[in-house]
């Protein structure tokens, strides 16, 4: 990380600010939005903005932890960049930039099927730090097995199956832009992602029973139960950034739900919202074992490609050790549910809320 990065960039909002300065309004929205009302996108933000913290002094807090476990392996923190399509469209470089940013850091990344250079290249940018793919199903069972056969001899820890995409959502502000062909040729072949059921999921842990199984965009307790009946190995809460289905609750209300469906028999991560420190502390202290960002990095992204990306990493490992140190805890361990209380919000929730320096929403930040 270079001093003029660090110098550059000494807040969070500075690189969300410094990505738009830089992305075409349709890139923009395309990242920024969500789908229909964007009432889902805004319930992440209010689940987080729902729980405040009771802090407790006079611990020995002069030392303090914020590492994770990612599937038995030592994580510098308990964080993954989560798979987002078309991620070069922010920057060339796509998810090998997000990829190179993550090992150099200590984190895994997860890419996604729709994001250049694709998965061979991706990996090798990686090179041995933590990875996973992620999959869009978009052909048969053969298909889907290529894939793994590839990722597994590319090096990945692990694959994903996304479940919460069996149709292609109104992305409003995309279409009324009508910025939509580009986004939807790489959803061409969705009839299989359609067709998707439980019978594919036993299909895959018969035919690849060593693969460490993810299945990503698991909303409600029930379907945790059946996932874990099927032998999956990680159930990952997920509404897509509210990108998908409109009106739905907010992935950490949806957690404690899950993590008490699954009863510890398979690990339990969640994406949604996630901007800060403090939401990561939140979603960990309600039973995720890793969280994922999405638009977070891809704003470290789109403003100073891999620097940038690392720059959000650093920032936001600042601001969970600040808030561990405050909490009176020497690791996310240490944080007890009764530190967590339930509140009402003070700010209306909307995709910047966590970063009130930031101009007013309908000046387009």
């Amino acid at each position: 990380m270079s001093a003029e990065a660090q110098q550059r960039f000494q807040t969070l909002h500075e690189l969300v600010k410094a990505a738009k300065l830089r992305l075409n309004a349709n890139i923009w929205d395309y990242l920024v939005g969500a789908t229909e009302t964007e009432t889902t996108m805004q319930r992440n933000r209010a689940a987080l903005d729902s729980i405040a913290f009771r802090p407790r002094v006079l611990r020995d807090v002069s030392k303090v932890d914020s590492g994770g476990d990612f599937l038995g392996r030592r994580v510098r923190l308990p964080v993954f960049l989560a798979p987002v399509g078309s991620l070069d469209s922010f920057e060339p470089g796509g998810a090998a930039t997000a990829g190179r940013a993550a090992a150099a850091f200590g984190v895994p990344i997860m890419v996604s099927s729709v994001t250049e250079p694709g998965l061979e290249k991706s990996a090798q940018a990686v090179g041995s730090g933590p990875k996973m793919f992620q999959l869009y199903v978009r052909g048969g069972p053969e298909a889907v097995d290529e894939h793994v056969k590839r990722a597994m001899d590319s090096g990945y820890d692990a694959f994903a199956i996304t479940v919460d995409t069996a149709h292609y959502s109104r992305r409003e502000r995309d279409i009324a832009k009508r910025f939509v062909k580009h986004w939807r040729a790489r959803s061409e072949g969705m009839n299989h992602q359609a067709a998707l059921s439980w019978a594919d999921i036993a299909r895959f842990r018969d035919r690849h029973p060593a693969v460490t199984l993810i299945l990503k965009g698991i909303g409600c307790g029930e379907d945790a139960e059946i996932a874990v009946q099927h032998g999956v190995h990680v159930v990952y809460v997920s509404n897509h950034g509210g990108r998908q289905l409109d009106h739905g609750r907010g992935s950490l209300t949806v957690l404690p739900e899950v993590v008490q469906a699954v009863g510890g028999k398979a690990r339990v991560w969640m994406d949604g919202g996630i901007s800060r420190g403090t939401d990561l502390v939140k979603a960990v202290a309600l039973g995720a074992e890793m969280v994922g960002i999405g638009r977070l990095y891809c704003y470290g992204l789109a403003a100073a490609g891999e620097e940038g990306v690392r720059r959000v990493l650093e920032l936001l490992e600042d601001e969970v050790q600040t808030c561990l140190g405050l909490l009176g805890a020497t690791s996310f361990a240490a944080v007890e549910r009764s530190q967590l209380a339930a509140a009402q919000p003070v700010a209306v929730p909307h995709v910047h809320s966590a970063f009130p320096l930031l101009a007013e929403p309908e000046r387009g930040y």
